[in-house]
């Protein structure tokens, strides 16, 4: 892909393309603030560029029938999810539907080479099987804070070996197409805001819950990355005071005493001290625990899981619902592997804010959890390539 729109009115018709789908011009006309011959030449640029296509005959509105217009169906973007424990990797046309997508385990403490020549893989593997030529963008998210600008991590707290590595530049040069790189948390945010349950919803909030725990912050339909991209690191709140030690150096924050890692911990010390016989039956069996274990000791009934989940939602809430009093959303969206915990964790969750937040900021509050599961991820990534690609250059 060579050719960008070339001003705002290029732009805002190719992402109505994008989120809408194919259009005739009479519609199109109905949402961009065009008069009728201004919009048909910047629709006529936009077929000369190839960004757009004819795509047959609309439905007649009384006068004479226009074409259809869409997208060029031979666009095509890498969306890349790169989790503490996994990398998701997905392939999408330009409507960001998600042509062929792979997942693989890997530890991104492992660094970024080991990391990305895993992405690498994974990409020209979708590449053979003849999803795609080659990519005319990719967008890239990285569990850790993101200097937005750059593409660059920084000092993020479970990622050793990340500090400073030109992720944008690198991978752009081994893919040969423009690249983006952001938090996997705000990628979360765009994918369910594209395709997901915050579809409709302007002002909300998307918390992810996994190894660590983050918040992506949209207002206005768009990510708040705050002046340098570390806005929405909620993990690192404190929730308990002088609680445990961080990663990240100081003592009680969220992520020390709920998250993937930390529930895993005290699951196998609640195993060790005879407080769950059904747990200890699976550490005994696996030889380690995760939060999936949890979850089903948690749904045989096991007290303690239950209340290991209760309380790691309730330690939360308590943090959400400071959001919430700050912020006003019109939704809060729980994602991230650690929701395989369900409704015992969202209930918690929702407690916590409706009993601590004001009722003019709860009265009308859906906190749900995500729709899209593993997939948010790469459509976000995708999302923020083509927010790119189709803006001016």
């Amino acid at each position: 892909m060579t050719a960008r729109p070339a001003n705002a009115h290029q732009a805002r018709l190719l992402k109505l393309l994008r989120d809408g789908g194919p259009n005739s011009r009479a519609q199109l006309g109905d949402q961009v603030d065009l008069s009728r011959s201004k919009l048909a030449v910047e629709v006529d640029r936009l077929l000369e560029t190839g960004l757009v296509v004819a795509d047959g005959l609309a439905a007649s509105r009384g006068g004479r029938r226009s074409h259809n217009i869409r997208l060029a169906p031979n666009l095509r973007f890498l969306g890349v999810d790169i989790g503490a424990t996994s990398i998701d990797v997905a392939v999408t046309n330009a409507e960001l539907e998600i042509l062929g997508h792979i997942t693989q385990p890997m530890e991104v403490r492992e660094g970024p080479v080991a990391v990305f020549e895993q992405v690498l893989a994974m990409a020209a593997k979708l590449r053979a099987s003849g999803l795609a030529e080659g990519f005319d963008g990719a967008g890239i998210g990285v569990p850790g804070p993101v200097r937005f600008p750059e593409g660059v991590p920084v000092a993020p707290p479970i990622m050793p070996g990340w500090d400073g590595f030109p992720v944008r530049e690198a991978l752009s040069q081994e893919l040969g197409c423009p690249v983006m790189v952001d938090n996997d948390v705000n990628l979360m945010a765009m994918g369910e805001m594209h395709a997901g349950v915050a579809r409709s919803v302007g002002d909300f909030l998307c918390v992810k819950i996994g190894t660590g725990i983050g918040c992506g912050i949209v207002v206005g339909g768009a990510v708040h990355r705050g002046t340098t991209g570390s806005a929405g690191d909620i993990g690192h709140i404190q929730a308990v005071p002088d609680g445990r030690p961080c990663a990240c150096g100081n003592r009680g924050c969220l992520e020390a005493h709920f998250s993937g890692a930390a529930l895993a911990r005290d699951a196998v010390e609640a195993a060790q001290q005879g407080l769950s016989p059904e747990l200890a039956t699976r550490l005994e069996t696996h030889g380690d625990l995760t939060a999936v274990d949890v979850a089903a000791a948690a749904a045989a009934g096991d007290a303690t899981a239950l209340e290991l989940i209760r309380e790691g939602g309730n330690r939360t809430g308590q943090v959400i619902a400071g959001l919430v009093s700050f912020f006003n959303p019109g939704l809060v969206v729980i994602g991230g592997g650690v929701t395989g915990l369900g409704h015992t964790l969202l209930a918690a969750i929702r407690t916590q804010v409706y009993r601590q937040s004001l009722p003019l900021a709860t009265g009308n509050l859906p906190i749900v959890l995500g729709e899209l599961g593993p997939t948010a991820g790469v459509i976000g990534a995708a999302r923020l390539i083509s927010d790119h690609l189709f803006s001016p250059a």
